[in-house]
């Protein structure tokens, strides 16, 4: 066991940009873990290519796939494929980089969620090319799609994210404790906002606690403690300060509640010191304070960049795949660790897929990607959806290229992940506004 001091320093800081914590109280009375339940997602920021992620071994689909990959068709020099296959006998391959979670889909605790993204109703592409049916704004615009991605809303307007929204519909399971449900270990991220919970964001590596305020005499720190507080409280009239004093008060007030919790649980599994290493395991961290911090239902966000790979694709995704995926696995034997690997379910999201066709050595913005979905309760070892035919021009790309249009709605994705959560069918609307526009609610890769 860790110290509380070396905890909270490995725990984690505050960013800037602590959402809306709104004067949290006590920590209150433990959880059962029987009843916990948290949702994680993975988001590869840049629009990772899903092509060179799932990749068709059927010999007319793979010959197609080569044909248009060309140079950038897997395997290559710098990246191998792992071979799966459905319980159908349908086979896939996955990139090389996914080496450290390849065998959970053999455990069948590993699935794939293909052509997935961002739609308001069904579309073919016809009806695509044609303009007669509406579809998201501003496809393949990285900052739009991210927003649409997290907020789960198929324009540019949503100001709530979808796992905030989920975390509202079941607010009542977390009874009264005041420790925010909704965390960001990636700085301020709309996914995790809310109407009503509380969400925060914490920065793996910066330190929660104030600087200067240890200062001889002790009187002399108590001063420096109360002058900060009088100034925290101070009604200004200003709206831009008086919204900075309530970011500085909530991270003080969740630095106190984080050390009220005492130390956290030391895991035998050995977390990759990468960027997103260090998410996942502060995630982690935070999971197995459930039962101090009394909460049944939390939502996590964590990201890696990087996946814009316009050139210089083959290693470069790769070797983000790679990072993305002994990261994901050393979560899923912490969560085993803590006997929760049945009660976190882990996933991924990116702003789109890539071209079909690559642009040389890289390929351009797309539109309907594969996911990754992780966990315990993850009927595993089988993909899910509609995976699309390897022709530019054919039936599933929205122009010549193979920007694939998504078969699987970002709604359906979510609102499985959402249901499992324990939203209810009649609040699953209110998370995911479009849902009704599409004859499957649940995609059924969840137990």
């Amino acid at each position: 066991m860790t110290s509380r001091r070396n905890f909270l320093k490995s725990l984690a800081g505050v960013s800037a940009g602590v959402i809306g914590l709104n004067g949290f109280g006590a920590v209150n009375a433990l959880a059962q873990s029987s009843g916990y339940k948290a949702l994680v997602c993975v988001f590869l920021a840049g629009g990772s290519d899903g092509h060179n992620t799932v990749i068709p071994m059927t010999p007319a689909e793979n010959t197609a796939y080569k044909t248009i990959r060309g140079g950038l068709a897997l395997p290559d020099q710098n990246a191998p494929i792992l071979n799966i296959a459905t319980p159908g006998g349908t086979p896939y391959a996955f990139n090389g980089g996914l080496a450290a979670i390849h065998p959970l889909w053999g455990q069948k605790k590993l699935a794939v969620v293909a052509n997935a993204g961002t739609l308001v109703q069904p579309v073919t592409r016809a009806q695509y090319l044609a303009a007669s049916v509406p579809v998201p704004t501003n496809l393949f615009s990285h900052s739009d799609q991210i927003q649409q991605m997290q907020s789960g809303i198929p324009s540019s307007s949503g100001g709530t994210g979808w796992a905030g929204r989920a975390a509202d519909a079941v607010q009542s399971l977390n009874g009264a404790s005041t420790f925010p449900p909704s965390i960001s270990a990636n700085g301020p991220a709309l996914f995790n906002v809310g109407s009503v919970v509380q969400a925060a964001s914490l920065i793996p590596g910066i330190g929660l606690t104030l600087s200067g305020m240890n200062t001889w005499p002790d009187t002399a720190a108590a001063a420096r403690k109360n002058a900060l507080q009088q100034i925290l409280t101070l009604d200004s009239g200003l709206s831009v300060i008086q919204a900075a004093n309530r970011v500085r008060q909530d991270a003080l007030t969740l630095d106190q509640m984080l050390s009220s919790t005492g130390s956290g649980q030391a895991f035998s599994t050995q977390f990759p010191g990468t960027s997103i290493g260090n998410q996942m395991k502060q995630i982690a961290q935070i999971i197995a304070l459930r039962g101090q911090i009394g909460l049944s239902r939390q939502v996590f966000f964590c990201s890696l960049g990087g996946f814009d790979t316009h050139g210089s694709q083959s290693w470069a995704h790769w070797d983000l795949l790679k990072n993305v995926s002994e990261a994901m696995a050393a979560f899923y034997n912490a969560t085993a660790e803590m006997g929760v690997a049945d009660q976190v379910t882990t996933f991924t999201e990116s702003d789109f897929g890539r071209t079909l066709q690559p642009n040389g050595v890289g390929t351009d913005h797309g539109w309907g990607n594969h996911y990754l979905v992780m966990g315990g309760a993850v009927k595993g070892g089988d993909l899910y959806g509609s995976y699309p035919l390897m022709a530019l021009g054919g039936p599933n790309d929205s122009g010549s290229r193979g920007a694939m249009i998504p078969t699987t709605s970002l709604d359906q994705y979510g609102a499985t992940l959402a249901k499992w959560f324990g939203v209810a069918d009649a609040a699953l609307p209110s998370v995911f506004p479009n849902l009704g526009n599409f004859a499957t609610k649940d995609l059924g890769f969840l137990a």
